[in-house]
């Protein structure tokens, strides 16, 4: 059966470990743009979901977090072979959060924040660490770049304040907690999938929410960024002037990465931008 794809790599990875752990495909495979999933029924009639990474990509520590969350507000880790890319995972069913109104899905995400930030492991990398690239980087931007300055300074010096802060890097985060990666479940009522988990700041994790479903809010881009951002912050019991800091410095320092491509994105490179100004007020 071509589970994936006929005659590519990813396709023969994904078939060779569902013979490897006696598994028997069981809907349609999807494919992301670094991992393809198949949903599976396990030798003891489980329904799981296959999920093999893409042997090019950076690997990532996910069965880490999964093993250490142990099914506390994410989906449980049945099996993992890091070697290979691949994982055994409980299956969470649907809907997920698209088609929820913003706010209400801002609500359900902010209940599990607490339960996803545990005490950090060593074994992930420190948004501190990062956060120090990040200020080099933005402080070599020249003045002419299609960035306001004045959030490029202000980037550079929530930045400084922030990595020499020990929150920065004291807590696992989920890293790409949006409305696509939250399942409704059997088990629980919501199940957050696909972490890319980082030790950092919890105020770091309310930033995919803003810019997610940005079609949404066409014609209401400031207000309905300062919806989702206030609904999440005060679900969540965050501070209002620390999740700012977080969020304009993430959206220009993805600003500047897009200008980095080859091919800029200027949707894209506004999204950023819209994203900044609007928390600032």
């Amino acid at each position: 059966m071509d589970v994936v794809a006929t005659g590519d790599d990813m396709g023969r990875l994904v078939a060779a470990q569902v013979d490897a752990w006696d598994l028997r495909p069981d809907g349609e495979p999807t494919r992301g743009s670094r991992s393809a999933v198949l949903p599976v029924t396990t030798s003891d009639g489980a329904p799981a979901v296959l999920k093999v990474g893409d042997p090019a990509a950076e690997p990532v520590a996910d069965h880490l977090v999964l093993r250490r969350w142990a099914g506390s507000g994410a989906v449980r880790l049945l099996r993992a072979d890091p070697h290979r890319g691949a994982l055994l995972l409980e299956r969470a069913g649907t809907p997920d959060l698209e088609g929820f109104w913003d706010v209400e899905a801002c609500e359900i995400v902010a209940t599990l924040y607490p339960r996803l930030h545990v005490a950090a492991m060593p074994q992930l990398p420190d948004l501190a660490d990062l956060v120090d690239g990040w200020i080099g980087d933005l402080a070599a931007l020249p003045r002419s770049a299609p960035i306001p300055h004045r959030l490029v300074e202000w980037a550079i010096g929530v930045g400084r304040d922030l990595v020499t802060d020990d929150a920065t890097s004291g807590t696992v985060l989920h890293g790409d907690l949006h409305y696509r990666n939250v399942l409704s479940s059997e088990r629980e009522p919501w199940l957050a999938i696909d972490p890319k988990p980082v030790n950092g700041d919890p105020h770091f994790e309310v930033v995919p929410m803003l810019f997610h479903r940005w079609a949404d809010l066409e014609g209401d881009t400031r207000d309905g960024v300062r919806r989702r951002f206030f609904a999440l912050v005060d679900a969540a019991g965050l501070s209002d002037e620390r999740a700012r800091d977080w969020v304009v410095l993430r959206m220009v320092r993805d600003a500047m990465w897009a200008l980095r491509e080859p091919e800029v994105d200027r949707a894209w490179l506004t999204t950023c931008i819209a994203v900044a100004k609007a928390v600032q007020g």
